[in-house]
This record gives C-alpha cells, structure tokens and sequence, in this order.
C-alpha cells in the first residue's frame, strides 16, 4: 500500500476501481437504510406502546442477498458485477425480465468516476482517499435526500468524526479550522431554521442539513462554508425554479436541500479555495 501511495496512474486505476466496487454497495446503502430506519422506528413506537415488535425476516445491509423486487429472483454474483452485469443483462432482470432502473450503473460509474478524479486531483496519498470516502457519503447522502428527505445520522455523523479525524493531520484544513467549521457549519443553519421559522410558522429545512453541513466544516474548515453556502443555494434555486417552469413542480411541495449541500461540498472539495480567491478578487 505505501509504494502505491506514492504511484499516480496505478494508484488513481486503484481508486477508481474501488470506487466502481464501492459504489455497488452505495446502491444497497440507499435503498436499504431508510427501510432499515423505517422498521427501527415502528419497533421504538411498538415498545412506547407496550406492544411487542412485530416479528419479520432479518434485514440489515448485508441481510437478505439482493433480489429483484418485482419478481424475487435473488442477484448472483455474475449478475451483480458493477456496470458490466447491468450492460450483459441489457438493463432486465434475468428472472422476469423487468427493466432494472438506469440508476444503479450510474451511481457505480459516478463512485468511479469521483473516485478517480480525486486521485488525479489531489494526486497518491491519504488526501485523495479521505476524499474519496468524503464523495462516496455525500453521494450516498444526496441519493437517499432525494429519495426520502431523510439525511441519516448514521451517515452525517460518522462523516464529521472523520473528517476532525484526517484533519489531526492537516490533510484538508487546520484542526482549529476545521472543529470552528463543525460548530459554524451547524449553527449557521440552525439559525437560519429557527429565523424561518419565527418569520413564518413553517420549517424551512430538517435537522439533517444542519449535520451534513457541519460534516463539511470538519472536512474543509470554516473558510470554505461561505462558498458552499452560496453554491448550494444558487444550485438549489436554479433547480427549484427548473422544476416549477418545466415539470409543473407546485411550491408547496417540499424541496429536499442535501443535494444541493452535497454538490457544494464536491465544488468545494476540488475548488473551494479557488472559489475563495476570486471572491476575494472580485470583493477588492
């Protein structure tokens, strides 16, 4: 591992083949741990009542093997190799011959592809394998946001632990950075809820989007949050108002913002202190 540390093209080939592999597992983390949260909560309110939990199959990440959820024809192995089983299946499953949705290769080219840019970007070493566990997580969390306006904190927790953790050692930003950014990435949106909320009646935002934002303050530091702050709101605002003008998407509907935060975050990742700069440029 330590000569390939310091390798470019094997260790960047390295990269992205772990992420096309890890991006297999990022679909079964998408579309298991909601549910996975789901029956954890019906079991706690089963208990609150005095009620035993109800009795079902064993379903964790690993627990039962993957199956087609139209037919129940369990994956093989041959049938679960990232890209290449989806293109030789021709997007069908093999038992019933339902299409398999385009997502689930995208979401393992996009791990690859991610991956393999953070090696090239930050070049062999510790700093591009933090960043590609960073990108796998906010790709995952951005997935799940999308899908359940759910951010877990199973997911954005661990994240801020582990990036104070490759930050002991400077990797991304300073470790008193870094702790100021967790505190300023949550407070910052926390205050902002609390304000909308004052104004209006209404929340604006979950408690999760507070957490992830937090997460990339302990990453990057409290320098870039202004930067993916402002992306994510310009992002979610062009993506808001698409939706409204092409789709007919109502504005009572609720919006969910950890994609937007999440993009941010991969800008900021690559080019935040960039970014920063030309702020800095255009503000002088």
């Amino acid at each position: 591992m330590t000569s390939l540390l310091h390798e470019p093209v094997p260790f960047c080939v390295t990269l992205a083949t772990l992420g096309l592999l890890v991006g297999s597992f990022l679909n079964v983390v998408i579309h298991r741990l909601p549910k996975m949260m789901e029956r954890d909560w019906l079991a706690q309110c089963a208990e609150l009542r005095g009620e035993a939990a109800a009795e079902g199959e064993t379903f964790n990440l690993s627990t039962p093997r993957s199956r087609c959820p139209h037919c129940g024809h369990q994956i093989t192995a041959l049938e679960n190799i990232p890209v290449l089983s989806y293109l030789f299946l021709r997007g069908k499953c093999r038992g019933c011959h339902a299409p398999i949705a385009l997502r689930y290769p995208l979401i393992e080219l996009g791990a690859a592809l991610l991956s393999g840019y953070a090696a090239w970007h930050f070049g062999p070493g510790w700093q591009a394998v933090g960043a590609a566990l960073l990108l796998w997580t906010l790709l995952a969390l951005a997935m799940i946001d999308m899908d359940t306006q759910l951010l877990p904190d199973s997911l954005t927790l661990p994240l801020l632990w582990l990036g104070l953790l490759f930050n002991l050692e400077g990797h991304f930003a300073s470790l008193p950075e870094a702790v100021v950014g967790a505190m300023a990435g949550y407070l910052s949106l926390w205050s902002v809820y609390w304000l909308f909320k004052l104004a209006t009646g209404k929340e604006g935002m979950g408690y999760g989007d507070f957490k992830l934002l937090a997460a990339l303050g302990a990453w990057m530091g409290w320098t870039l949050l202004p930067s993916i702050i402002l992306l994510s709101s310009l992002v979610g605002a062009l993506v808001g108002i698409s939706l409204m003008v092409l789709a007919r998407h109502g504005r009572n509907i609720p919006i969910p913002f950890g994609p937007y935060l999440a993009t941010a975050g991969g800008i900021a990742l690559f080019w935040g202190k960039d970014l920063n700069r030309l702020y800095l440029g255009m503000a002088i």
